[in-house]
C-alpha cells in the first residue's frame, strides 16, 4: 500500500467515505445518489456519475476496491493520474448508459406489448409504480416479464464494477500475459483468459434468468466495452502509452 499511485488512494478514500456517510442516511443513497431509470422520478442526471460512490454492503465494496488497488495502479504507472481518471469516469458512465439502455428495451418491449392489449398509459403506468396488474394479463404477457418491466423501471444501480470492468480490460489490453490467480477456484489464469471468461459469464447472465443476484450484468458489459473502444483507439492512434501528468 506505501507504493499505491495517490489517485487511487484518493479514490479509495472516497469511495470508504461514501460507503461509511450512506449507512447513516439510507433516504440520500438510495434516492439522490443511486442511480435511477430515467424516466423515474427519482432519476437525476448527476446520479450517472454518483452511483460509482454508491455500494450495497461491505462485500461490495471491498471487492470493488480490491480490484482497483491492483489493476488501477499498474495502470496508473504506466499512463498517469489525469489519463487514468479520464479512463475511469469514462468506463463508469459507458456502464450506466448500457445498463439504462438495457432497462429502456426491456421497458418499452413490455409496455409496447400492453398497450396493444387495449391499457390505457395510465394502465401501464400504474403497473410501473405499483407493480400491481389485472390477472388476465397473464394470458398474454408472462408474470416474469411483467416483474421484470416493474423491477427495471424502479430499479437502484450503484457502484463502480462498471469502470472496474473497464480497467480490468486495459490491464489485460497492456499486460496479456500477466498470469493473474483466481480467488475462487484459486488457479492461475493469464489476463487475456479472464476476462473474455468474465464477459461472457455477463452476456449469459444478463440475457437469462440464472443471474446469482440484484447485479447490472449490462453495466458490467458496458464498462468493458467503453474500455476496449477506448484501448482500441488510443492503440491505433499510438496513445496507449502516452501518458497524461
Amino acid at each position: 500500500m506505501m507504493s499505491t499511485p495517490r489517485i487511487i488512494m484518493h479514490l479509495l478514500i472516497v469511495n470508504i467515505i461514501f460507503f461509511v456517510g450512506t449507512q447513516f442516511s439510507s433516504e440520500i443513497s438510495n434516492d439522490v445518489l443511486s442511480l435511477h431509470y430515467f424516466e423515474n422520478e427519482k432519476f437525476i442526471v448527476s446520479q450517472i456519475f454518483t452511483h460509482m460512490f454508491m455500494h450495497g454492503n461491505l462485500a461490495h465494496i471491498a471487492f470493488n476496491m480490491l480490484a482497483l488497488w491492483m489493476f488501477g495502479s499498474t495502470l496508473v504507472n504506466v499512463w498517469g493520474n489525469n489519463k487514468f481518471i479520464f479512463f475511469y469516469f469514462s468506463c463508469g458512465v459507458g456502464a450506466a448508459l448500457v445498463q439504462l439502455t438495457a432497462y429502456y428495451l426491456n421497458i418499452q418491449s413490455v409496455t409496447g406489448e400492453l398497450l396493444s392489449l387495449g391499457l390505457t398509459s395510465q394502465d401501464v403506468n400504474n403497473i410501473l409504480l405499483s407493480g400491481r396488474y389485472d390477472q388476465n394479463i397473464v394470458d398474454y404477457i408472462s408474470e416474469n416479464r411483467l416483474a421484470s418491466m416493474y423491477y427495471d423501471y424502479n430499479a437502484v444501480m450503484v457502484g463502480a464494477s462498471g469502470a472496474i470492468y473497464g480497467v480490468v480490460v486495459a490491464f489485460a489490453f497492456l499486460f496479456p500475459n500477466s498470469k493473474l490467480m483466481l480467488l475462487f477456484p484459486p488457479i492461475p489464469i493469464k489476463a487475456k483468459f479472464l476476462v473474455p471468461l468474465l464477459i461472457v459469464g455477463d452476456i449469459f447472465f444478463g440475457f437469462t434468468s440464472a443471474s446469482i443476484g440484484p447485479i447490472a450484468h449490462f453495466a458490467h458489459l458496458g464498462g468493458a466495452l467503453t474500455g476496449f473502444i477506448m484501448m482500441w483507439y488510443w492503440k491505433r492512434n499510438q496513445f496507449n502509452n502516452r501518458r497524461w501528468n
